[in-house]
């Protein structure tokens, strides 16, 4: 039966009149799409007979698996590290792993078996830090450069996308790429930008640094000779006076992130498309989970509501852990107080399984004036004088609400005043138990690291120096590169290290780069950062981008290895992680991805076992032609 809805569960806040018309027609259309899903199961499963063994029908014993993966490489990241050769699923959860006829023997009249073909399989990829839920919702407007070998190809793209974008429209490409992972190792130029696409907007975003705007865009936005500069940002201009279309970000990146607020944004019904999308993307790079930072411009709780009522739907195909960011400057501690009071960490965790979306705690931004923002083509910016006071109410209702809470943190001075808040709360109200993060930590001391191992923290580290290790060589010199972030002394002390991605508005959502970064010790633009024994070996690189991720989130002992009673969270892999070339590590992605014992994206000889992919709105998506990132897609 289609039912059409008028509310849903919206973390208990109840809908204005104007969100209740756009949910009803919103549940309408995604009760289409559950409908149509499950006809298509019904299909599939006709299909998985041809696409699986099945035993000899047998009674179903107690013990019975519903999925065994067989013959394959099965990196099982355990206590002692087995690679063995297959796993069994049931019920959401694995049920065992071991060699053939350990696993055989749980095999039953309805069990589904899939031969792997020696191929090799791992636990779901975890990314700790990305902002998963702001990428979703605009995913389906952006041009992708991730992974685009040359500036010619991109330029193209620029074209092609141009030509087929309606008026009122724009082309966008919002982070992801860095000039020297180009052959020509150069960024475009706003001439061909303006060749490119001589009459339809264009906006590419640099890192944290520069946004680039053709003719066309300029005008659009009304930018001309007589507009000044706004606060923290730079608008070029020629000799003349005219603006060039370049925007610096002079010292934070606001100047970028208010003009990209100003472009169109999709519908309600096409930012559910485009999360589904985007997700759809990241399974087929074999993440499972995804822990989000917040972001600036993502509201809570509206810009949440999609991915809550898919969630309640059982149609997201992520495991998502939020963090709640704060949006307004001088109003953080009253926004706090609110949401503490509206939704706790955790919240509605049991009821999303099999694919949980729940509050994680607060931050990456919990205090505007103790953000470091990074840019490493300017010079290390000050935490404001007075930030102290103001961050210890706020952590102090953190340690009184049992909040975990994470803070954006790139430069070893701010980290230094940020532990010595978080010193004093511990000291006057106690946060035994109270797990807190340091967010990025480029350039930490020996001295905060080992504060952050007394403190009971963990550190979430990114790839960011993949994408923008050249210019932090130019201004910091390659001795302190060589350790940002000494990822393997926090190892060696016995922090909680999580790998993640900081995509999409930096580096790519592709989490293989981060694994390359820590393996080769270089950036995307083969530039050495690291010695060889400063290094990450394959498997713990591997740990930390799953089990190790999994901490961030309160669930290192549901998820992140592949033994009995886990979550039933697996990829695999196109290639074999653990032996081909450093160079090919970024070109690996999933040909089957699991997430609770479901096929949520599949590939190749594994095609038939996934769910037909939701196509793309609106048609004129650059993700419709495009696809994600680049190398050795099958989403194209």
């Amino acid at each position: 039966m289609i039912r059409a809805r008028s509310g849903g569960l919206f973390l208990g806040i109840p809908p204005s009149e104007s969100d209740h018309r756009f949910r009803a027609h919103l549940f309408w259309r995604i009760d289409m799409h559950w409908l149509k899903n499950r006809l298509g199961a019904l299909a599939l499963t006709a299909g998985l007979i041809g696409a699986c063994t099945h035993a000899t029908p047998t009674p179903r014993n107690e013990a019975g698996a519903d999925l065994i993966l067989h013959n394959g490489k099965v990196v099982t990241l355990d206590a002692g590290n087995r690679i063995v050769s297959a796993v069994a699923i049931r019920e959401g959860n694995i049920l065992a792993v071991g060699d053939e006829a350990e696993v055989q023997r749980y095999r039953a009249s309805g069990t589904k078996v899939v031969d792997l073909g020696g191929r090799t399989v791992i636990p779901g990829l975890n990314d700790s830090h990305i902002h998963v839920i702001r990428g979703g919702l605009n995913y389906n407007l952006e041009l992708r450069w991730d992974g685009v070998p040359s500036l010619a190809e991109a330029l193209e793209r620029v074209r092609r996308q141009a030509e087929r974008t309606p008026e009122g429209q724009w082309v966008r490409v919002v982070g992801g790429w860095s000039e020297f992972q180009f052959a020509e190792r150069r960024m475009p130029t706003i001439a061909e930008l303006n060749a490119a696409a001589p009459k339809t907007p264009v906006f590419v975003l640099y890192l944290y640094g520069k946004a680039l705007l053709n003719k066309e865009a300029l005008r659009v936005l009304g930018i001309t000779k007589d507009t000044p500069n706004p606060s923290g940002g730079i608008i070029e201009r020629d000799a003349r006076g005219e603006p060039t279309g370049l925007l610096v970000a002079k010292p934070d990146a606001l100047i970028l992130y208010s003009t990209l607020g100003r472009l169109p944004k999709l519908s309600p019904e096409e930012q559910v498309n485009s999360t589904r999308q985007f997700m759809r993307e990241l399974n087929r790079l074999g993440v499972t989970s995804t822990i989000d930072a917040g972001g600036g411009g993502q509201n809570f709780p509206g810009d949440y509501a999609v991915g809550t009522e898919l969630a309640r739907r059982g149609e997201l195909t992520l495991r998502i852990a939020y963090y709640l960011f704060a949006q307004k400057r001088g109003q953080e501690l009253e926004d706090y107080k609110q949401w503490t009071t509206m939704t706790r960490p955790g919240k509605n965790g049991d009821l999303l399984r099999p694919n949980g979306y729940q509050v994680g705690g607060a931050g990456e931004n919990v205090l505007w004036e103790a953000a470091d923002f990074e840019n490493f083509l300017e010079p290390r910016p000050e935490l404001h004088e007075g930030m102290e006071p103001k961050l210890e109410e706020i952590l102090t209702l953190f340690a009184e609400k049992g909040w975990p809470f994470r803070i954006h943190a790139t430069y070893d001075e701010s980290i230094s005043r940020i532990l010595d808040v978080i010193e004093r709360v511990k000291t006057t109200r106690g946060m035994e138990g109270l797990r807190f993060i340091i967010d990025h930590a480029e350039t930490i001391s020996e001295r905060n690291l080992e504060r952050v191992a007394r403190l009971g923290g963990g550190i979430a580290v990114q790839d960011r120096m993949a994408f923008q290790g050249e210019h932090f060589i130019n201004r910091y010199g390659k001795e302190l590169a060589a350790h940002a972030p000494p990822v393997k002394r926090m190892l060696e002390l016995g922090i909680p290290v999580g790998l993640g991605t900081d995509a999409t508005r930096v580096s790519s959502h592709n989490l293989w780069l981060s694994l390359y970064w820590l393996v080769s010790g270089r950036t995307l633009g083969g530039t050495e950062l690291n010695q060889p024994e400063m290094r990450l070996d394959r498997v713990t690189a591997l740990r930390l981008a799953t089990v190790g991720s999994a901490w961030f989130s309160g669930e290192e002992k549901q998820k992140g290895t592949l033994e009995p009673g886990r979550y039933a969270d697996l990829a695999v892999l196109s290639a074999d992680y653990l032996s081909v070339p450093e160079e090919k590590i970024k070109s690996l992605e999933s040909v089957l991805t699991v997430v609770g014992g479901q096929v949520v994206f599949a590939a190749g000889d594994f095609a038939s076992l996934a769910p037909a992919p939701t196509p793309v709105e609106p048609t004129w998506s650059p993700v419709a032609l495009f696809g994600g990132y680049a190398p050795g897609s099958t989403s194209r």
